[in-house]
């Protein structure tokens, strides 16, 4: 059978455009979507640490701002912000909240008022014991084995750095 020349060349053409369609399309699906996949994580780690944290009085924030104090108390709330990636106007509610809850206390610096340092109250340390616990519930939830989750926890550190460089 012998084709038309100028119908070959309009079918090859249909053919490659609906491919090209094709991988747009699943290029545009939800699940495709990078951004998706890490916000549903981020969405449904946090939903695994609710039932643990509400045991033990504490909102994730809370949490992680206990974690980076409980590495290095007495940070100003610059300095909190900045390992948090959070800035001033959601990190000094929360502060306020957990200085109430009488986890923390935040101080003005005599040097300079605008520096508002923050350390761990008794209470606060306290909870220390109770994250260890919090921490190995979680490691379990991940179906992950230590290296696993610490290749996974540096992957996404490096993905942080390299979307924050590009920003």
């Amino acid at each position: 059978m012998v084709y038309n020349s100028q119908i070959m060349k309009k079918a090859t053409s249909t053919i490659k455009k609906s491919k090209a369609k094709s991988s747009a399309a699943s290029a545009l699906m939800l699940d495709s979507q990078l951004c998706f996949a890490l916000y549903s994580a981020s969405l449904t780690m946090t939903k695994v640490y609710k039932p643990w944290l509400t045991q033990n009085g504490l909102t994730y924030p809370q949490y992680v701002t206990l974690l980076a104090l409980w590495e290095q108390d007495g940070l100003t709330v610059g300095e909190l912000g900045e390992k948090l990636f959070l800035d001033s106007g959601t990190l000094t509610p929360l502060l306020k909240r957990m200085q109430a809850a009488g986890l923390v206390e935040r101080e003005r610096s005599s040097e300079d008022e605008r520096v508002v340092r923050i350390t761990l109250t008794a209470k606060g340390s306290a909870l220390y014991d109770a994250a260890a616990d919090i921490n190995a519930a979680i490691a379990c939830s991940t179906g992950c084995n230590p290296g696993e989750r610490r290749s996974l926890t540096q992957n996404l550190q490096q993905l942080r750095a390299s979307l924050a460089a590009d920003s």
